[in-house]
């Protein structure tokens, strides 16, 4: 009986006009042009310098900043006060205010002050143009020191900064496992659920549920094309990562397609739940949009778990995309193997044997 339901899947996934191509066009478009489309990397930022000394080394140091190729001068204020309206106008992201005796201070003392101020509304492209600002002084001041020959003022500690795991500090690197794992809950979650109220509202249900085939049966023939189309639609992200971006696992792909077999039957489940409870796409829509955003806002994609507030994190300890998204990142980027990720599996594994058995309990068959 399950051969001729899984026959009767497919081929109802093969008609279907829209179905097909969306599992295919969707991974192409999100992993090609999302990473491309939203781009992290901060650059161009517009700064406005107040130079109270127009010395020869702060000339140098404007020189320095604004030939570096991440600062653009966007006014060279007289006071603060003009800068700070600057920034309130949009014009400009950071303000530099040099000290009046800046020269004066270095040659016969040995250093100076000037003072970042930077624009918090928008944090990332602020606080990491600050950083960047900071390190173009920071390599200004050592090139001063060895051209006065300041020995005594040199650093008593030299920073050697090593970025491990992301040594590039690529944004594509952290986004692109996180995409991979929203397509694979998309597909597997979104697909049977609207299959399934799709066969309500038409109405073949009813002549499923008058035929000798029990509740398991049924679940897990819908259970199983969306398992090949999971591992399908992660093999081709596996592709593109690997080819386009020069994204390679550090771990074994093995391991990732287990925690993705183990997953796609989490998904799958909680999808066959909703659909189980839903009398209408609009319905199940609603409903599916309701849990995966909480899903996706509440898993260590875009903010990590152990940044979010004690009863935050209680949250997302129920939450399966955590410990998926966990190791899909952790396999590529720290090179985890299965056995540094035994913890996760198990957790799936009770989630997928969980929301299965309750998929199948809420099947209401008409007997």
């Amino acid at each position: 009986m399950l051969k001729y339901l899984l026959e009767k899947e497919f081929k109802q996934f093969i008609r279907n006009p829209v179905m097909p191509r969306m599992v295919l066009i969707m991974p192409l478009v999100m992993m090609i042009v999302f990473p491309l489309a939203t781009n992290r990397q901060v650059q161009d930022i517009t700064i406005s310098i107040v130079d109270n000394d127009k010395s020869q080394y702060s000339m140098e140091l404007v020189n320095k900043i604004t030939s570096s190729g991440y600062f653009i001068l966007a006014d060279y204020s007289s006071n603060y006060s003009t800068a700070l309206k600057s920034v309130e106008k949009g014009d400009a992201y950071i303000i530099l205010e040099i000290e009046k005796d800046f020269e004066k201070n270095i040659v016969k003392e040995g250093s100076a002050n000037v003072i970042i101020s930077a624009n918090a509304v928008d944090m990332f492209k602020g606080s990491i143009g600050a950083s960047y600002l900071s390190n173009i002084i920071y390599g200004y001041t050592l090139e001063l020191q060895e051209k006065l020959a300041l020995i005594n003022s040199a650093p008593a500690i030299n920073i050697i900064p090593l970025n491990e795991f992301n040594q590039t500090l690529n944004y594509k690197n952290f986004m692109i496992p996180a995409i991979m794992v929203m397509l694979v809950t998309m597909i597997t979650c979104f697909l049977p659920t609207l299959n399934i109220v799709s066969e309500k509202e038409k109405g073949t249900m009813e002549q499923i549920n008058v035929t000798p085939v029990n509740k398991f049966i049924f679940i897990l023939s819908k259970l199983i094309p969306y398992l090949i189309m999971g591992i399908v639609v992660f093999t081709i992200c596996i592709i593109i990562a690997k080819f386009l971006y020069n994204l390679d696992t550090k771990g074994g792909i093995i391991s990732l397609y287990i925690f993705t077999f183990v997953y796609v039957f989490v998904s799958s489940g909680l999808g066959l739940i909703i659909s189980n409870y839903s009398y209408s796409m609009q319905q199940a829509m609603f409903v599916m949009f309701f849990f995966v955003m909480i899903l996706f806002f509440m898993s260590n994609l875009f903010t990590p778990a152990a940044y979010m507030p004690e009863w935050a994190q209680w949250i997302a300890a129920f939450n399966p995309l955590k410990y998926y998204g966990h190791a899909v990142r952790s396999i590529y980027l720290k090179g985890a193997v299965f056995s540094d990720m035994y913890r996760e599996l198990i957790i799936l594994g009770i989630f997928a044997v969980v929301l299965n058995t309750l998929a199948v309990i809420s099947y209401k068959k008409n007997e």
